[in-house]
């Protein structure tokens, strides 16, 4: 199977996908705000530059792209059809990078949490994971958030 777009348009439509201030970051990111909690975004002296960090509850937020994490079972996450084996390899990477990070982080005692992109999709899933947000946030527990199926 070939690609539907040519070499030069695919790779501008894969520039244009950004790293962070994504929309389901911002979404987080305006809610914690409004909600009274104060953080700092993408800080690189953490491993895995995390999305979030709320400094006071020790704990950081990663705003994981199912598709970029490779979330499991998730409707949102589909290995394309095209460079099958490229892609996998690419994305068994990142979740490696993620495993990695995440034992640092808790290894040096932050609380890391993990909000799914679909977990966010829709206004009903979204109140139900920010809440559970919260939670963990102010309870410290040392879990993630999956998405609501």
């Amino acid at each position: 199977m070939t690609d539907v777009f040519t070499p030069e348009k695919r790779s501008e439509v894969m520039g244009k996908i950004r790293s962070r201030d994504t929309k389901p970051e911002e979404m987080v990111r305006k809610w914690l705000f409004f909600n009274g909690f104060r953080y700092r975004k993408n800080v690189s002296n953490l491993p895995g530059k995390p999305d979030i960090v709320l400094p006071r509850y020790r704990t950081v937020v990663f705003v994981n792209g199912c598709f970029w994490h490779a979330h499991e079972g998730c409707r949102l996450f589909v290995v394309p059809k095209t460079r099958r084996e490229w892609w996998l390899e690419k994305l068994g990477g990142n979740r490696a990078r993620d495993e990695r990070n995440m034992r640092l982080l808790r290894e040096a005692g932050w609380n890391v949490v993990i909000v799914w992109e679909c977990a966010l999709k829709n206004k009903k899933q979204a109140d139900i994971t920010l809440g559970k947000l919260e939670e963990l946030i102010k309870n410290n527990e040392r879990t993630c958030t999956a998405c609501n199926r």
